[in-house]
């Protein structure tokens, strides 16, 4: 009876204590990177980029975990054709040089069981900078048609594109863009 006993404890303490840390890829289908500004004082532009992808990997119960997201910026989409092939250009994205912008991050910082935020390093047109993205909305749970656990999070930063090199017509287009990306991602 004391050798059950003892095994069951065994059984349930290494189960409690070695909980693994859990691997999502991002849904680009439901995950699309977007940015807005102003544009000369008139109104705060909109864009997205079409094709957003990458790995989360989360650890719930020791509360970390990392980002690896990648972000297509040849897939940018303003809603116009030739402001498309304006902002890949030289000035801006350069996309033919620079086909991708990155957000990796190892710090992920909760407020009790809620991801509130994270640090990392945004990398666009090959200058990587350190920026937190605020999360204000965090979900994980059973996605109802994956039939797998799935989590989601909207995650907003402020940059200055110039400090990416991207710094045309600045002041009168705003040097502020504002980061949104709302991720969904589905567990492996």
């Amino acid at each position: 009876m004391k050798r059950r006993l003892l095994a069951l404890s065994l059984v349930m303490a290494s189960s409690m204590a070695f909980a693994a840390p859990e691997t999502y890829n991002i849904d680009g289908n439901h995950s699309m990177a977007r940015f807005s500004y102003s544009h000369f004082g008139y109104s705060t532009q909109l864009s997205k980029f079409d094709k957003t992808s990458g790995k989360i990997v989360l650890d719930k119960e020791a509360k970390q975990g990392s980002v690896d997201v990648t972000i297509q910026t040849t897939s940018v989409n303003t809603g116009y054709a030739l402001f498309n092939e304006h902002i890949q250009a030289e000035d801006f994205f350069n996309t033919a040089k620079y086909p991708t912008a990155t957000f990796t991050s190892n710090k992920l910082n909760f407020k009790g069981d809620k991801l509130s935020s994270m640090d990392g390093t945004l990398t666009i047109k090959g200058v990587s900078k350190p920026v937190t993205f605020a999360v204000t909305s965090f979900l994980c749970m059973p996605h109802p048609m994956a039939k797998k656990d799935a989590c989601g999070a909207n995650a907003t930063a402020v940059v200055k594109r110039s400090d990416f090199n991207m710094g045309k017509h600045v002041p009168y287009v705003s040097d502020e863009v504002t980061i949104d990306m709302p991720v969904e991602a589905i567990k492996e």
